[in-house]
């Protein structure tokens, strides 16, 4: 199997030499010289800072790939959730690579290329608390949400009664959890299951999935040679083998069925 970064020099030349050049964050990323790829710290594994404060995880490997594949320095700037979006929009960073799910409200403001991950919601609980779903989260039961998630839409949707937690990230939702100042933390299956195999005699992640989310790399719209050259990475990247290299680096485990393109 070819070095994926030598597939992406090589489809980026064909690509160059095809397609005249527009005045489009493709040309200004390369003729910079850097990508400034906004990440999420927040959530183990996909981002976070080890011991040395040194940011690791999927997404961050994910970012050195777009870079090499790019052939360009690295620039990572770290997003929130709630920021990842404006902070695109203002022209801080290039491109988001922070478990952003694309969905259509999103995309009547940025684009979103084709996945390089798959997952979905679940819900995390307090075992032994009697919750097998959203239709025991009531009144009477707090429920921790990441402010504009996917899962915050979703618990709104399926359990409006609850008396909802907000926090920034994953870390905050742990210590609510621990500290027994919560019922139930709704995220996508990438948190939820690594979650719940760290503290298994408190926590359980619940079986169901409410839904299949495509994550894919957010960028400005007005870009389309830059979609296009995301596009084509994110489908070789699954069909060369390396989505299956990477995930089973961070999750220990195969990763969820994505078809490439090309």
């Amino acid at each position: 199997m070819k070095h994926l970064g030598v597939l992406m020099a090589t489809a980026l030349a064909i690509l160059c030499g095809t397609i005249p050049a527009r005045a489009d964050d493709l040309q200004r990323i390369l003729d910079a010289g850097t990508l400034r790829a906004g990440v999420c710290l927040t959530a183990e594994p996909a981002g976070y800072r080890d011991g040395e404060n040194i940011p690791r995880g999927y997404d961050v490997d994910m970012a050195g790939l777009l870079a090499e594949g790019l052939g360009v320095k690295l620039e990572l700037v770290e997003v929130t959730g709630p920021t990842r979006m404006p902070q695109l929009l203002s022209g801080a960073i290039d491109v988001i690579i922070c478990n952003i799910t694309a969905t259509p409200e999103r995309a009547k403001s940025i684009d979103f290329s084709f996945p390089y991950l798959r997952t979905g919601i679940k819900l995390l609980v307090q075992r032994n608390a009697g919750i097998a779903g959203f239709d025991d989260i009531g009144a009477d039961r707090s429920l921790i949400v990441g402010r504009g998630t996917t899962g915050e839409a979703m618990a709104k949707a399926r359990a409006p009664e609850a008396g909802f937690i907000y926090v920034e990230n994953p870390g905050d939702a742990i210590l609510l959890l621990r500290q027994g100042e919560a019922d139930a933390y709704v995220e996508d299956s990438l948190a939820i299951d690594y979650i719940a195999k760290a503290y298994p005699d408190l926590l359980e992640a619940l079986p169901e999935v409410y839904s299949s989310d495509a994550i894919c790399f957010g960028i400005r719209k007005g870009n389309p040679d830059f979609l296009r050259w995301l596009d084509l990475f994110a489908s070789i990247y699954v069909s060369s083998g390396k989505y299956a290299e990477i995930y089973g680096k961070w999750w220990g485990e195969p990763p969820p069925a994505l078809t490439p393109v090309w």
